[in-house]
Order: C-alpha cells, then structure tokens, then sequence
C-alpha cells in the first residue's frame, strides 16, 4: 500500500503545519476507525464549505485558509488520513452545476461550467474501500439548509447538495460510504492513486482570464453568499 500512503506535491502531509495538528490532536494514537474519525469530523466540521482560489492546491494552503469545497476539502482529508498511516485513493468526476445553484448565483453561475470537476476520498478500511463524500459540506452550513427547506420531502439538489434525503443525507462517519452530492454526479473518471495524477490528467475547473476572474472576484461573491446562508439569512 506504499502507493496509497506516501506525501506528494498535494498531499503534502509532512508540512510543518499538518505534523503539528496531527500531534496536537492525538490522531496517531486512535484505533484505525476512531483515527479515520478524528480526522473526517476535522475537516469536515473545522475546515468550512468555501471556494478557494484552485482546486489544485497543497493540503497545507486548505488548511491555511481554513475553508474548501469538495476537491480541496478532499486534498485536505488525503493528506491527513495519509499522516495518520491510513491508505487512501482519489475518484474523480464532474456534477451538473445545477447541484451548486444557490451556493452560487449571478455571475459566478453563469462562469461556471456545464459540469464541474468533482471528486471524493476512497480510505482503506476492514478490507474494503469506504466511499468519504461526506465531508463536504461543514455541520452550521447543512444545518441551516436543512432549516431553509424543513418542508422539503424527497430528492434535493442546489446549494451544494444532491442527496436524497436532506434531514437525513448519511455524513456521519460509522465505517460506511457518505455522501452529499453524489446524486449530481454526471460523469466518472475512475480511480487514482493521488489528486496530483488526477489533475495531471484532467486539469481543473477553469483557465485563462475566468480563471483570473474567478480568483479575484467572483470567489469571494460566492463566499459571501455561503457565509450568508451558513448564518440563516
């Protein structure tokens, strides 16, 4: 498994920043499904649904900025669960952007691609992969849509979910899959050992000036705009 647990340029978990929260926290001393855990609820739950400026970025820049979505929140759950000694693996896809309507709106809608770049976490455990998806979405963020659309019944998608239960969308770790926008999931890429190998590949979401564009204004518009459905406005 030497493949599925050693550092890359992404998944940079011997940076000085993650060692010292991987000490701090006492993941390494957990059993393996507390450890996997652990580390889940962290990014999940302490590191907000937010955009930042590339998907490619090192897992020390997401925890910089303390704030991510699906493939940098990913990057971020890799390169930790790999500093722990847990194996674990990519699987690239993209999701219609419907799925991200409300989250974003306006201009940075419009900018966006028919299907966006996607991906979840694949970890080793009991002799088979456990799908983590999960994480996306932090607890205050799907606690307010879940207040927002209490009288939804049935399949929801918009607002950074496609599930098909909102009250009930299965994020909790208990050594099964978990999911949160699995159901706009439009197309598969297949598994890699590393984001690195995925991005190589495949590149990401946006180039050129929409790429500029995105980095230096329209993320923060949707940021702002997810900060303000975090606090129920």
């Amino acid at each position: 498994m030497n493949a599925l647990t050693r550092p890359t340029l992404l998944l940079d978990f011997e940076h000085p920043a993650l060692q010292a929260l991987i000490r701090t926290r006492g993941w390494a001393a957990l059993l393996l499904f507390e450890r996997i855990g652990a580390v889940y609820a962290f990014v999940r739950d302490e590191i907000a649904f937010g955009y930042n400026a590339a998907d490619d970025l090192p897992a020390s820049a997401v925890l910089a900025d303390g704030y991510g979505q699906c493939n940098t929140k990913g990057t971020l759950l890799m390169a930790l669960l790999r500093g722990v000694g847990v194996p674990c693996r990519f699987h690239g896809f993209t999701i219609d952007k419907a799925l991200q309507r409300g989250a974003i709106t306006g201009l940075a809608y419009v900018l966006a691609p028919r299907s966006i770049i996607h991906s979840w976490v694949e970890v080793e455990f009991e002799g088979r992969w456990v799908n983590l998806e999960g994480f996306i979405l932090d607890a205050p963020y799907l606690t307010a849509l879940q207040r927002r659309f209490a009288g939804h019944s049935g399949p929801f998608c918009g607002f950074g979910a496609a599930t098909p239960n909102l009250q009930a969308p299965g994020v909790d770790w208990c050594g099964q899959d978990t999911y949160i926008q699995r159901d706009g999931i439009n197309h598969d890429f297949g598994v890699f050992d590393t984001p690195d190998d995925f991005y190589a590949r495949h590149g990401t979401n946006l180039a050129g000036p929409k790429r500029w564009l995105y980095q230096h204004l329209v993320r923060h518009l949707m940021n702002g705009n997810v900060a303000r459905l975090r606090r129920g406005d």
